[in-house]
């Protein structure tokens, strides 16, 4: 019974410390994304692949989404026309680099070198991978065959436009020219007929998606506070002050548990006392790019064997940073 009790304390305070993270991030993801426009922003991108894979990465900070979240923003991204190194370096980048998650790895940890190695490797293993796909010019190979031909539709020349009454949709008519209704949607000043529609799409958003990562909050916290309590304090041991096992374990227990990165930190801090830095940052490096969770959701736009390679990218120059960080501090 003691240590369940004690496990069960750990359990509410990872809980306690990490929700307050995780409404805001769901608060500003969802407003951005009812409320912004996504056009005015992807107009104004640029088209090289290096510098575009620059400004992918720190979309972040306008679109503050986690892993859960990025997939249907870089689907957009694709659709709308933007290269894909683009769109995967916000797929990569966008759950770390954005306010919510380095202000709470700040909260967490309280150590300054922390935050930035994260920013700094996150960064540099992002526009790696990102420029890698730039050279990738044929969209059908490496995404899902459905989406590949709604791209390649959206990209071709526009044929004339038929008159609006032998057009499908729902318009708005009484005004100089009839307007669809999913347009409307795109102005900077939407009727306010369609206002209360974009709240209560806000609230929907912000229900699923607490419902959504609140579960994998809970999973995690169970899982941090199970192994804290119930592994043999021997075993964390011998692997958390090994270099390289150090680095691999907890590479692992990031892709495997699928910690949302608003609040992953408070899950790494927990093993603080045992692992080494390095390797804590590789956990809280790796975890936000690709885990198991994401990878499921990938699936929406990547084939799996790109997936894959991605997979193994990540977890590769990862690892690479990971050490050379252990050589160097």
């Amino acid at each position: 019974m003691t240590q369940l009790h004690q496990a069960f304390t750990i359990f509410l305070s990872l809980l306690v410390e990490a929700l307050p993270f995780l409404a805001i991030g769901v608060l500003l993801s969802s407003a951005l994304l009812i409320f912004s426009n996504e056009k005015k922003l992807i107009a104004l991108m640029p088209r090289h692949p290096f510098l575009g894979a620059l400004a992918g990465s720190c979309l972040g900070f306008l679109f503050p989404v986690c892993e859960c979240g990025n997939v249907p923003v870089a689907r957009r991204f694709l659709l709308q026309g933007l290269p894909t190194s683009v769109a995967v370096a916000f797929l990569l980048a966008a759950p770390t680099l954005n306010p919510v998650v380095i202000w709470s790895t700040w909260v967490a940890f309280r150590q300054p070198e922390i935050v930035l190695a994260r920013l700094v490797f996150s960064l540099l293993i992002t526009l790696i991978i990102s420029y890698l796909f730039s050279f990738q010019k044929d969209l059908a190979p490496i995404l899902q065959p459905r989406l590949a031909q709604k791209i390649e539709r959206l990209r071709a020349p526009a044929e004339p436009e038929k008159p609006a009454l032998l057009r499908a949709g729902t318009y708005f008519l009484g005004q100089d020219q009839p307007r669809r209704l999913e347009d409307a949607f795109l102005q900077e000043t939407p009727p306010a007929a369609l206002l209360p529609n974009r709240w209560q799409l806000f609230l929907d958003n912000v229900t699923q998606e607490l419902r959504e990562l609140g579960g994998m909050l809970i999973l995690g916290s169970a899982v941090a506070a199970a192994i804290q309590v119930f592994v043999p304090r021997e075993i964390i041991l011998t692997l958390g002050q090994g270099t390289l096992t150090s680095i691999l374990a907890m590479m692992l227990l990031a892709a495997l548990v699928s910690v949302c990165s608003t609040v992953d930190s408070f899950f790494a801090l927990s093993f603080a006392s045992t692992f080494t830095t390095s390797s804590l940052l590789a956990f809280l490096v790796l975890g936000p790019m690709i885990d198991i969770k994401s990878m499921g959701l990938m699936l929406s736009i990547f084939r799996s064997r790109v997936i894959v390679y991605l997979l193994v990218l990540v977890a590769q120059l990862t690892f690479i940073f990971s050490l050379l960080h252990s050589f160097m501090f």
